[in-house]
């Protein structure tokens, strides 16, 4: 496989030097050649052959950044649905893939794949509110072999959260794992070549690293 060019937008929610020491790390641990570059200017998307979209905080903030940037949505637009570029939403990355986003209001989202990000309701088995945000390592349940970013990764295995909003999918389908806070929350999404983690793959140690190496490997 020929070097990539991985972009990885910032819509200024911050968190970006984890996500490319994350990307840049698995790269080299898998002897795939990549060179990661964090980008803010829409021209920077036309050579990338893989889109990243991390972010963190509230989904109306990181849709204004995203906003902010000339012509980017258009790009992104451009890239990744005209074009079938490889795309990697991460935790707030991954809601705005959704219709609309709750969150202080109702927010559109780049409406990729179909569903709205609302708050979350978690209880206990006594009835009793769990706390929020979900903080913390989780388990994903899934079908094995239904999808080539968990090649590698095992029911059960666990990952970290943070967050208090859940992405609800319109398509059952399009939800590929889920974790438990008391009741099923969507973990991943993937349509195309599209695919979303609610979690910071970043944090989520070597099974984080393992699906980043499988998204560089992915041939949607």
């Amino acid at each position: 496989m020929a070097q990539q060019r991985i972009a990885v937008v910032d819509p200024g929610s911050g968190n970006l030097a984890s996500v490319v020491r994350a990307l840049e790390k698995s790269a080299s641990d898998n002897d795939i050649e990549a060179v990661v570059k964090v980008v803010t200017a829409a021209a920077d998307l036309r050579m990338a052959d893989r889109i990243v979209l991390p972010g963190q905080g509230a989904f109306a903030a990181c849709r204004r950044g995203l906003d902010a940037l000339p012509g980017m949505v258009d790009a992104l637009e451009e890239r990744v649905r005209g074009n079938g570029v490889p795309f990697l939403g991460i935790c707030v990355g991954m809601q705005l893939m959704a219709t609309c986003g709750l969150e202080h209001g109702m927010t559109p989202g780049l409406d990729w794949i179909p569903g709205m990000v609302a708050p979350m309701d978690p209880r206990g088995m006594d009835g009793a509110p769990l706390p929020l945000p979900q903080m913390g390592w989780n388990a994903l349940s899934f079908e094995e072999g239904f999808h080539p970013v968990l090649d590698g990764v095992n029911p059960g295995d666990q990952v970290y959260f943070v967050h208090s909003y859940a992405f609800e999918a319109a398509e059952a389908e399009d939800a590929i794992a889920t974790t438990d806070y008391g009741g099923p929350v969507t973990a991943i999404i993937a349509r195309g070549n599209l695919a979303g983690l609610q979690f910071h793959v970043e944090k989520s140690g070597p099974i984080g690293l393992m699906m980043l190496a499988n998204f560089l490997r992915w041939e949607p």
